[in-house]
């Protein structure tokens, strides 16, 4: 029988946990769970479970952490943002499940830019940093954070009076050659012993926050022996990343390497690099070989909806015309709602007034066998006289027929605009 691994994922309320419950919440080598502080984030719509646990800045977090692995029986944990990483990397002796990151050093150096440039400077371009405001004599130059991730806190600095005050403004400053050209992720996937074994860049074409909203794969030869280098130097494993941007002269120079997910690896995850999974594997020494497909991806990322809501229900009463067949088409949401109520054991049952052969119909759209019952009626008959069951609901286009069987049968009635309280409804029932 299979090893299921139990997967802990903290802070699962990041992009990095975002993405790394899509890479694996269907996987069958997974028992996905989350954690997090008890604070509103979407990480407790997304993951099967989701446990409160103190930031790693709280002084109870390290007993905390141990305490819920021991009772959930995690076997891995997945650092899902940069100050985690090396907390958890410094911490991983007393932590009784594996942490899926690169070697502590590497961890360390990887979150000061200073440090990285330090060790990459003579194998790979780096930008310049000035060692004082004194010694800039010419601008743009740009001040960041030496420990901040993506392009937060980035200031582009145009006179002596902006980086005096940047410098007041920016947690632990550094202040670097201005590179004003292209900006690309590169997602890698490292093995320990065999090195190397993916590289691919992705274009940052809009950034929110520091993320990647909108980003698309790109074919630049010259990033694999960057990242063969960047591996190599910093003894990087499993999934990492690194971004470059291009200098005046047009050159790919050095931004930053952390040694983690990237919330849109999914750019690649999707031709077959589920980066997650494979970080897995290589720590338990699984002989890694990659299949992907060919073809060029644009991402573009954008606020999902979930929802809580209390609603009780055993039979859903679905209409099929403008409803479930929506412009000569079958409504894929109601399909979803519909096989969501087939996976709980609950009753579905088909209620319409089709003017044409129902049963050709259906079989046009491939639609027969998916109902418990189906009730072809009339002119003058009313459905709510056939909705027998007192917790039901009903799914209608038809606002007069939702009216009809709200104020006649007391259920809950929805259209194809509200279905989707239904389909992305997330119950909670562990961890809280």
């Amino acid at each position: 029988m299979m090893h299921k691994r139990n997967v802990l994922v903290f802070p699962a309320g990041t992009e990095i946990g975002l993405e790394i419950n899509n890479a694996l919440k269907h996987c069958k080598e997974v028992s996905l769970f989350g954690a997090g502080q008890n604070i509103p984030n979407h990480a407790r719509f997304a993951f099967p479970e989701y446990h409160v646990l103190p930031s790693i800045h709280q002084s109870d977090w390290l007993p905390s952490l141990i305490a819920l692995v021991t009772k959930l029986k995690i076997d891995y944990i997945f650092p899902a943002y940069d100050d985690v990483i090396v907390a958890l990397s410094q911490a991983a002796n007393q932590i009784p499940a594996t942490i899926i990151t690169s070697p502590t050093l590497s961890c360390e150096i990887t979150r000061s830019k200073t440090a990285t440039y330090r060790a990459l400077a003579r194998r790979i371009r780096v930008p310049h940093v000035y060692d004082s405001a004194s010694e800039v004599t010419g601008y743009p130059v740009l001040v960041k954070p030496d420990r901040g991730q993506g392009s937060q806190g980035v200031k582009v600095i145009n006179t002596e009076a902006e980086l005096s005050q940047a410098m007041g403004e920016v947690c632990d400053p550094i202040i670097c050659e201005y590179l004003p050209g292209e900006e690309f992720t590169v997602d890698c996937f490292s093995d320990r012993e065999r090195g190397l074994l993916f590289a691919g860049a992705r274009s940052r074409r809009r950034i929110r926050n520091g993320i990647a909203v909108n980003t698309t794969t790109e074919q630049l030869p010259q990033v694999w022996n960057i990242a063969d280098v960047i591996g190599r130097t910093l003894s990087l494993r499993g999934a990492w990343f690194f971004q470059l941007k291009r200098a005046v002269d047009g050159e790919l120079t050095l931004l930053e390497v952390a040694p983690r997910i990237a919330g849109a690896m999914a750019a690649h995850r999707v031709i077959g690099v589920n980066f997650p999974l494979l970080s897995i594997f290589e720590h338990e020494r699984v002989n890694i070989k990659l299949l992907t497909n060919p073809g060029q991806i644009e991402l573009d990322r954008a606020l999902s909806n979930r929802y809580r809501y209390q609603l009780d229900f055993g039979t859903a009463y679905i209409d099929l015309d403008d409803t479930l067949i929506l412009n000569g088409q079958v409504n894929l949401q109601v399909v979803k709602f519909i096989y969501q109520c087939i996976n709980q054991g609950k009753q579905i049952k088909l209620i319409t007034r089709h003017q044409s052969d129902l049963g050709e119909t259906l079989r046009k759209h491939r639609l027969l066998n998916l109902f418990d019952d189906i009730l072809h009626i009339t002119e003058g008959t009313t459905k709510s006289s056939l909705i027998t069951e007192r917790n039901a609901i009903f799914i209608d286009d038809s606002f007069a027929e939702r009216m009809e069987v709200s104020q006649h049968c007391g259920i809950s009635t929805f259209d194809g605009s509200m279905l989707e309280v239904l389909t992305e409804r997330v119950e909670f029932t562990n961890g809280e």
